[in-house]
């Protein structure tokens, strides 16, 4: 696991890294599929990497999340962060922000209000699914609704992770105004 001697730069690389297996794995066992239902065995692999990338992008979130909060004195992180990003005029990163904790939250939590405003405003971001036919579990509620196995979803998540950092870094040492 990730632990709390490393920086925020060295997790996010483990997670890339791990990350990378995983969609690998994906990829890999749908070459394999082409396009037919594959084998019990498959479907499960494909679910088991789906998932792991799923919690990878949550923890690295979360780490995300926890690592930078002493930048505000307190309440929702994402939303304060977001606000920032929007009075320095870096619109584009508050907007992927914004889609990815929204994104988050869906895995985190399932169906609720962060789903309803996926659905609601369409990001080439995040791919978000329709709730019926979504598998659901005790153990992972949410598999499906957001799909992390898109090309470039975890990419995109670290590289707004690691510009969010940089931005709130060089903020409290001032070069960014």
């Amino acid at each position: 696991m990730m632990g709390a001697s490393q920086s925020l730069l060295e997790l996010v690389a483990a997670a890339q890294a791990n990350a990378k297996t995983s969609e690998d794995r994906i990829s890999d066992i749908l070459k394999l599929m082409d396009g037919r239902t594959g084998s019990d065995a498959q479907v499960e692999d494909l679910r088991a990497a789906t998932v792991s990338l799923e919690l990878a992008a949550v923890d690295i979130f979360s780490l995300f999340e926890a690592r930078m909060q002493h930048h505000f004195r307190r309440g929702p992180f994402s939303r304060k962060l977001k606000s920032l990003l929007l009075d320095k005029g870096q619109t584009d990163l508050a907007e992927r922000i914004s889609q990815y904790y929204l994104a988050i939250n869906v895995l985190k939590h399932g169906k609720g209000a962060s789903y309803r405003e996926l659905l609601n405003t369409p990001s080439p971001l995040v791919v978000v699914k329709p709730a019926k036919g979504i598998i659901a579990d005790e153990t992972h509620a949410s598999t499906g609704l957001v799909d992390v196995s898109v090309p470039g979803f975890f990419d995109g998540l670290t590289t707004t992770i690691l510009e969010a950092y940089h931005f709130l870094e060089n903020r409290q040492t001032g070069t960014v105004t």
